[in-house]
């Protein structure tokens, strides 16, 4: 069962990211783009992930995984129920995220240091 505190660390480790609240709510950014954000009581995390593969995650897994509101389906973007992923497997949908607002050089760069992934 993962908790805020098993990813929080990634939001300033991470290259190029910071925490931010907004409206109470901890996100992750990078520049002006959200890649993670947290529901007001924690026990949501929803961050950037590619369209096209999103209804494959909800529709494998509904459990754990359900598709943004729909005024936020036009975005990349997934909520994940916390208690439901494991601390890597949450560690590393922080990571991805970040990955895509990153340029390519920085997630490569984040590769050669870390070859082990986000643990």
């Amino acid at each position: 069962m993962a908790e805020l505190e098993d990813v929080r660390p990634l939001g300033g480790e991470l290259e190029r990211s910071y925490e931010v609240y907004v409206h109470g709510r901890l996100k992750f950014r990078v520049k002006q783009i959200v890649y993670v954000a947290f529901s007001l009581d924690e026990a949501v995390m929803g961050f950037a992930f590619p369209r096209e593969e999103r209804a494959a995650l909800v529709g494998g897994e509904p459990h754990k995984f359900q598709l943004p509101s729909a005024s936020d389906m036009r975005f990349n973007w997934v909520h994940a129920a916390l208690a439901e992923l494991d601390p890597t497997e949450a560690r590393e949908f922080v990571v991805e995220a970040w990955r895509m607002v990153v340029p390519q050089k920085v997630s490569r760069a984040y590769d050669l240091a870390h070859p082990d992934g986000p643990g």
